[in-house]
């Protein structure tokens, strides 16, 4: 009985970190600026066929992302678009962590 509690307590805990993990947020007045900054420096690049664009994914190294603006987001982040959606990607990993409509 006490191993079950634990282990549903672990379960618990770790899906709520991973959850945590995952969230990335940007405001509406950081997602205007970005999106005012890739219009004037697009960086559009072909989808490949083997890679589904949803966040988490690792962008492939045969796509070279451009660079935000400092000011757009609070930490650097590199960009594409891709199938008409803004795509930020987190540089040193190479995720997906957010996609702009």
């Amino acid at each position: 009985m006490i191993f079950r509690s634990t282990l549903a307590a672990t379960i618990l805990l770790a899906g709520t970190a991973f959850a945590a993990a995952q969230t990335f947020v940007v405001t509406p007045e950081q997602e205007t600026v970005v999106r005012e900054y890739v219009k004037t420096n697009p960086v559009v690049v072909e989808r490949p066929s083997n890679f589904e664009l949803i966040v988490g994914a690792i962008v492939p190294d045969v796509l070279k992302p451009g660079e935000l603006a400092d000011n757009a987001l609070e930490q650097k982040y590199q960009y594409v678009v891709m199938d008409g959606r803004t795509v930020l990607i987190e540089p040193k990993t190479r995720k997906v962590v957010y996609i702009i409509d």
